[in-house]
């Protein structure tokens, strides 16, 4: 049974770096092959893990649609296409894969994409004991149940006033969408000063703040691989910390770190 990780948050507060950064550090715990799974349309965790993701879902969609209506796929179901084309779109590494979900580029909803990605993303999971869902801003991916329950949900916001009314209306959101999670942790992200008092209200299992860090900034800003951060980093110590707690522990009262 795979070990399922979920990030999400309001745009522009790290989710990917933070992502990218827990997949790494898994790796370097020994917890792999991990699968990675881009579901935000600004596609950028594989640049952030050193791959290059060709096809997204998003693509492979399209291609499919123009298979089948070109009458080339005679013998082949529409949903077997699909599935053909998904598994075409993962990104093979050492320790880890990717599958990107991108963007719609035709016309029509995402839906039975998203029918047979779950079904995919079932079948292959047996094969990762981890997997880490990267999510675009929001919940919808998660509404979409494209997996059915994490063990992990992440929320991650900014320190600001707006960021954390944010993570409060995305923790009720979850509820009011009946998410299933089995740990919740709020991060907060690029902390200058305090940690913000107002979080430590919200019912979390783990409540983690990042400070801000120069050495990140420059690797998301300049788009480059998240493997170049320094062992020591005080960001990277602080998610090596949470998963060592996540992966270890069974039971897990409260915590700050």
């Amino acid at each position: 049974m795979s070990y399922l990780i979920a990030i999400t948050g309001k745009g522009g507060v790290g989710k990917t770096t933070i992502s990218a950064i827990i997949v790494k550090r898994l790796i370097k715990k020994g917890c792999k092959p991990i699968l990675a799974i881009d579901a935000d349309p600004n596609t950028c965790l594989d640049t952030m893990l050193g791959v290059k993701a060709v096809k997204s879902v998003g693509r492979v969609r399209e291609e499919a649609r123009e298979i089948a209506g070109k009458g080339l796929s005679a013998g082949t179901s529409k949903q077997e296409l699909l599935e053909m084309k998904i598994a075409e779109s993962l990104v093979e590494s050492e320790d880890f894969d990717l599958i990107a979900m991108g963007r719609s580029e035709g016309p029509g909803c995402y839906c039975y994409a998203n029918n047979v990605l779950r079904s995919v993303i079932g079948e292959i999971s047996v094969n990762y004991p981890y997997i880490v869902l990267d999510n675009e801003a929001g919940l919808e991916n998660l509404s979409r149940r494209i997996v059915q329950e994490v063990d992990v949900l992440v929320m991650i916001s900014d320190p600001s006033n707006r960021g954390i009314e944010t993570i409060k209306r995305l923790y009720d959101l979850s509820h009011e969408m009946g998410i299933r999670y089995r740990k919740l942790v709020f991060i907060v992200n690029r902390v200058r000063n305090h940690f913000p008092g107002s979080v430590e209200l919200l019912n979390a299992d783990f409540l983690v703040s990042l400070p801000e860090n120069s050495e990140i900034i420059e690797l998301s800003e300049g788009h480059q691989n998240i493997s170049e951060l320094q062992e020591d980093n005080p960001v990277v110590t602080k998610i090596d910390e949470l998963l060592d707690k996540l992966i270890s522990v069974s039971s897990m009262n409260k915590h700050q770190l």
